[in-house]
């Protein structure tokens, strides 16, 4: 991990680096491919309609829907198969959310076509009455699997997992999202339950795999990349997981310089991957698989949002 001005400068000049792993990832050849996905993911864009303004800022002119959204498009032209995915943290910290709530998010994001998100612990910073209001704009599903929201506003609003199937690919997806006590005040979230992220996203993940036969699983997650203190992180799902192949996280504001690869229970790897905040990267994975399934990380884009993206 590297400074975040350093690491935007290199992905201006760059947008792509080759990524490429000695075990499960290994090269494939094309001719023995069964499939091409292209992941493009956000994390803690935290209600960042607008571009930073041109104030001299270190963050001038970047981030903002409308760049996001040419960017979205122009991969989709390009890429047969996309998923776009959020993993928490949508709301709060700009005007536009102390004023509307969450619904020009929300909005936003149906019309980017966003596959699925996750929550983050300002999701809950309206309540949970609010969150799940501003749902009908999003037009999404919400994936978590270490939340029980029974008997709160969110009480069937939410799904553990989802399955998407692209080209001849089934790709599952999960969530799990960071313990609320001590976080978020109780007000906010009300009856809703914590539990065990690893446990349950590993009960979801072994579901996905082997009684659903996918092809993947990812796993969008709002623990945090690391910390000092013990206190559940991405790196420790990651290596206490069996069957998750990818973490998209947040929560920390980490700007990755390329997906990191840990290996889990059984010896095979995962790769975590995190791209800061307030929508100034637009992650982007691009895989290969073959007829055995395995994937191949050809390509990990970390790509910078808005008016500095094309100097």
């Amino acid at each position: 991990m590297q400074s975040r001005r350093k690491f935007i400068q290199q992905a201006a000049l760059a947008t792509g680096a080759l990524l490429t792993s000695n075990s499960l990832f290994a090269e494939l050849q094309q001719d023995n491919a069964a499939g091409k996905l292209t992941i493009l993911h956000t994390n803690d864009v935290h209600s960042r309609i607008e571009p930073f303004p041109m104030d001299g800022g270190r963050n001038q002119g970047l981030g903002g829907v409308a760049a996001r959204s040419e960017l979205i498009k122009k991969i989709r032209s390009q890429e047969k198969n996309v998923l776009l995915l959020d993993a928490g943290d949508i709301f709060q910290g700009t005007p536009y959310f102390n004023l509307y709530k969450g619904e020009p998010e929300m909005k936003a994001m149906a019309a980017m076509g966003y596959d699925a998100a996750t929550m983050g612990n300002h999701d809950f910073d309206a309540g949970l009455e609010n969150f799940a209001t501003q749902l009908n704009h999003g037009k999404f599903p919400v994936l978590l699997c270490n939340y029980d929201m029974t008997g709160t506003p969110m009480e069937g609003k939410y799904e553990p997992y989802k399955i998407f199937k692209k080209g001849k690919l089934k790709i599952g997806i999960t969530g799990v999202g960071i313990e609320l006590n001590g976080l978020v005040p109780e007000s906010l979230y009300g009856n809703s339950k914590y539990l065990d992220p690893v446990q349950n996203a590993n009960t979801i993940a072994y579901k996905l795999k082997k009684e659903k036969g996918c092809d993947m699983v990812i796993c969008l997650s709002h623990l945090g990349y690391k910390y000092k203190e013990n206190k559940v992180s991405d790196i420790q799902l990651a290596k206490e997981s069996e069957h998750i192949d990818l973490i998209l996280g947040g929560h920390t504001h980490t700007f990755l310089d390329a997906p990191e690869t840990y290996k889990n229970k059984l010896g095979s790897d995962v790769l975590i991957n995190q791209v800061g905040w307030a929508g100034i990267m637009l992650g982007r994975l691009d895989f290969e698989f073959g007829k055995s399934s395995k994937k191949n990380l050809a390509k990990a884009h970390s790509v910078v949002v808005g008016k500095k993206t094309n100097e």
